[in-house]
């Protein structure tokens, strides 16, 4: 099958090229057809029935067999070329996907992470679909890919990226407020520049504040320039005075390293006031959320 189908485009494609050319081709027959005879028998022109004829058998078979035909077609096509989608290449590089509202976060075996799907031109990739929270949605535009991501069930796709550049990623199933900002790429580089990428060292904890606040999904509800989004801006906001709700009573809390990592860690204990109640849970390891606090400190 590998050497049948290179690309899940070639896959897909000519399925779709199938049934369009099919259904055309059936609109403009039935379409013609029934121009044809309300000129033709219009009751202006036919005030009485004068047809004797009471059957054709021809004509029954042909229009039994045809669609039965197209039909078996059609699925046949789409069959094989569904197989060819779920049957992953020998050789295709292993990446995890791990969606979570509202962010994507991608996982290689080398343990390098990354909220952009960088890959390599020409080799077919295998990513691994994984939810954190609720379902979403892994939706390839360029590759014909999509397939949903849901808690707690093992699923995959595959495709070959052809020729360099950037590849719009989204999640195409509705997951809570923030998701149409959960929307990321795949980057396709030339080998030797991907090899180059995968090796690379990560930054210093404390300078992957920014990065990490974009892996977890962070900046699809707040903002670093003060701009309002969902949740409140970060700007200005270490040390500054917090009006929130806490246990249905209101205070004013002091916005410290304790409380950025209450409100990261469970963001339902106290809520600031003026924004909904809708940041889940997260589970971010210690290394991980000091550097969060450390960078959020810095955003006064």
């Amino acid at each position: 099958m590998e050497n049948q189908l290179l690309t899940t485009t070639q896959a897909v494609d000519p399925v779709f090229k199938f049934l369009f050319g099919a259904c055309t081709v059936l609109l403009l027959g039935i379409t013609i057809t029934m121009i044809y005879f309300v000129v033709r028998y219009r009751r202006s022109k036919n005030p009485e029935p004068t047809s004797q004829v009471a059957g054709s058998p021809l004509l029954e078979v042909i229009w039994t067999l045809l669609p039965t035909l197209l039909v078996i077609g059609m699925f046949y096509y789409g069959w094989t070329s569904y197989l060819s989608l779920r049957t992953v290449p020998q050789n295709a590089m292993q990446v995890t996907a791990e969606a979570r509202m509202w962010s994507w976060n991608f996982v290689y075996d080398n343990g390098k992470t990354s909220p952009k799907l960088y890959v390599p031109v020409g080799r077919p990739v295998q990513v691994n679909l994984v939810s954190k929270d609720v379902v979403h949605g892994f939706y390839l535009p360029a590759f014909r890919v999509k397939r949903d991501v849901v808690p707690g069930m093992k699923n995959h796709v595959w495709f070959v990226a052809t020729t360099p550049g950037s590849y719009d990623l989204f999640c195409s199933q509705y997951c809570g407020t923030g998701h149409s900002a959960m929307i990321s790429s795949v980057e396709a580089l030339p080998p030797e520049q991907f090899a180059a990428w995968l090796g690379q060292k990560p930054a210093s904890v404390g300078a992957q504040g920014q990065e990490l606040l974009q892996k977890y999904g962070c900046l699809g509800c707040h903002s670093l320039d003060g701009t309002p989004k969902v949740g409140p801006t970060f700007k200005g906001l270490y040390d500054s005075q917090v009006k929130v709700t806490r246990g249905g009573k209101p205070e004013t809390v002091k916005a410290d390293e304790k409380y950025l990592r209450e409100s990261i860690v469970d963001p339902g204990a106290a809520i600031v006031e003026g924004f909904p109640p809708i940041m889940p849970k997260n589970e971010i390891p210690e290394a991980e959320l000091k550097a969060i606090v450390e960078f959020l400190e810095g955003e006064k």
